[in-house]
């Protein structure tokens, strides 16, 4: 093996540690879930210090880190609001902005150019946000009692950041897409 392939290989890791998340938390094993959560945003920083540091990108990497990290915190909120610990309206909420950014990048990218999808910074605290949910549901669940504020803070913060975030998106791609020509 080739050190190169050490970040993709971290990442590839961490895709994988979707299926045993969701099975301790269907399970209620909170604790167990936690750290392995954990775990996974310790992968994440490792992958991209290494691929940075040392010059290993790859465009594998490119799509597959944000797969796992997007596969990662999906999958935690679906279970997590499938056991009443999230709301049920939250977690549609970031499907469907998840669901409307998708189409529409995907509609960009066939009818007027090549997308360059940066996240925008109301996603990036969108994100911040949703594993500081996860991370603080899943303790409360089991090893740590929280003030029920805290989540419901972090809950309506993610909804607006889930709005805002979302139309910020429609809105600039839309207005890109105003001033470019349709791909014919």
């Amino acid at each position: 093996m080739r050190l190169q392939y050490l970040p993709n290989i971290i990442t590839l890791v961490r895709l994988l540690t979707v299926i045993p998340v969701v099975l301790l938390l269907l399970e209620r094993e909170f604790g167990w879930a936690l750290t392995l959560f954990a775990l996974a945003g310790v992968s994440d920083g490792l992958d991209g210090f290494l691929a940075k540091r040392y010059g290993w990108r790859t465009r594998l990497g490119g799509i597959l880190d944000p797969l796992a990290d997007k596969s990662l915190l999906l999958a935690s909120f679906v279970v997590l609001g499938v056991l009443g610990l999230i709301p049920v309206w939250l977690v549609a909420a970031a499907i469907l902005r998840d669901l409307f950014i998708l189409g529409g990048a995907l509609a960009y990218n066939l009818l007027v150019e090549d997308l360059d999808a940066a996240p925008l910074p109301s996603s990036k605290i969108n994100t911040l946000l949703q594993i500081l949910l996860v991370v603080t549901t899943i303790a409360n669940a089991g090893p740590l009692a929280l003030p029920v504020v805290l989540i419901e803070a972090l809950t309506y913060g993610c909804l607006i950041t889930i709005v805002v975030s979302g139309v910020q998106y429609v809105y600039l791609w839309s207005r890109k897409a105003a001033e470019r020509e349709w791909r014919r």
